[in-house]
């Protein structure tokens, strides 16, 4: 039976006190922590597992592209240059990408923009299996750039569910981040193996298959997508909106791009072989359970999660300067360490600046930015090593992180802690 309120009169109040609940008993379900209470909400579970599906093929792509071109047509230098133009193409076109997402709704345009990217995956595989002339692979492969940005769009869905909530927002933010690492961790490692022990064009095929089946389920989760409305976009560009925080992005793309290509260099200069996928996936590693930590933790500064950054890329680089393999896996783990928690936070600042409605297009137009920051500290690194040797091209993140810190410190500060925006006019689950 249950108990009534106690109540007691105190002047002209009247107060109700709750009675005292009674101990859990022992059969009682232990609290759920604070993942468990994120897919307790209803659609969750089904969103993420096809966002988990198609943001598998982003760490396929690239590596299925290169190893089944170089296998079939024995020019590395082609191979890398279709992957560019690709790059580059989805620089181009991803931010339109996002903006028509934001305007008429997800499944709406994510499906149709996903289809196309489909079908350049399959026509790149078509020419190289008909021998086309080279100029046919760079024209499929840009089709692909039409691929939405899944990691935007699943992140803009726990926005709209959990507004008002910046602790399990950050909480969500932080599984989001562990998740693009365990993708670009397992992918690459995936599409070697298909490559090379089924036949050149598996990676390719496989990749596509799965981010249009994960594409698919993900958009049928229609409770939970944000809504759209015919009101005219207001606050401006969130190129303009951003700001500085482009610039820092930028930087850290420098990191990741030059600390990939000088461990792959110092690695295959000490006869790795095989084993190198083996040592960069520490640091995947480590940037996957950081991210998972960070989210059950309070959410730091982002000056303070650069500094530590910037401590946290030295340690590879004085790996290096002993010439041991063996410290330099333990030194990458505690570098990746320390990116989930900046790339947290600096995203939270991309949610808190991006004027209502436009949240894809700005987190698009900071993906962007570390591309292009990937891309150049992938080409200066290069650079590095053929001339001064891979330890020394090690010291290249270590200033990256250094620039990022400058580019943290001319960003106004709208509040350290993760901060939710209204993007969306509220929607009851349907």
């Amino acid at each position: 039976m249950p108990s009534t309120p106690l109540m007691t009169v105190t002047g002209t109040t009247l107060v109700l006190a709750a009675p005292p609940t009674a101990a859990p008993s022992p059969a009682a379900p232990r609290a759920r922590g604070p993942y468990g209470r994120l897919f307790t909400l209803p659609g969750t579970r089904a969103f993420t597992a096809g966002n988990l599906i198609a943001r598998l093929p982003t760490g396929m792509f690239g590596i299925s592209a290169v190893m089944m071109i170089a296998g079939q047509r024995g020019s590395y230098a082609l191979a890398g240059a279709v992957t560019a133009a690709g790059l580059g193409a989805t620089a181009l076109v991803g931010p339109w990408t996002a903006r028509l997402i934001d305007r008429y709704g997800q499944a709406r345009i994510a499906v149709p923009a996903t289809l196309i990217a489909v079908l350049g995956s399959l026509a790149l595989v078509a020419c190289i299996r008909l021998e086309a002339p080279a100029w046919t692979l760079f024209a499929a492969y840009a089709a692909t750039a039409t691929t939405p940005n899944i990691g935007g769009m699943s992140r803009a869905r726990w926005t709209h569910l959990l507004r008002g909530s910046p602790a399990e927002h950050h909480t969500a933010m932080s599984f989001e981040q562990a998740a693009d690492e365990f993708c670009f961790m397992f992918g690459p490692v995936l599409a070697a193996f298909l490559c090379s022990a089924v036949f050149p064009e598996a990676g390719t095929l496989t990749a596509a298959a799965l981010l249009l089946t994960g594409m698919l389920v993900f958009a049928s989760r229609r409770a939970t997508e944000p809504p759209v409305t015919a009101a005219p976009r207001r606050g401006g560009s969130p190129l303009g909106a951003l700001g500085p925080l482009l610039f820092l992005f930028l930087a850290l793309g420098l990191v990741f791009g030059s600390m990939e290509v000088s461990s792959i260099a110092y690695l295959d200069g000490h006869g790795m072989g095989a084993g190198t996928g083996l040592i960069l996936a520490f640091q995947a590693a480590g940037s996957c359970a950081a991210g998972l930590l960070y989210g059950t933790l309070r959410p730091r500064g982002l000056g303070t999660c650069l500094a530590v950054l910037a401590a946290a890329m030295a340690l590879p680089a004085a790996a290096a300067a002993t010439g041991s393999v063996v410290l330099l896996a333990p030194a990458l783990l505690l570098a990746g360490m320390a990116t989930a928690p900046t790339m947290v936070t600096a995203m939270s600042r991309v949610h808190a600046r991006t004027p209502e409605g436009r949240l894809n297009e700005g987190m698009t137009l900071a993906v962007t930015a570390i591309f292009a920051g990937i891309a150049a500290g992938s080409a200066t690194a290069g650079a590095a090593v053929d001339r001064f040797g891979p330890a020394t091209a090690y010291l290249l993140p270590v200033a990256a992180a250094l620039s990022a810190v400058v580019a943290g410190r001319f960003i106004r500060r709208p509040g350290d802690r993760a901060r939710v925006v209204l993007t969306t006019a509220a929607q009851d689950p349907q």
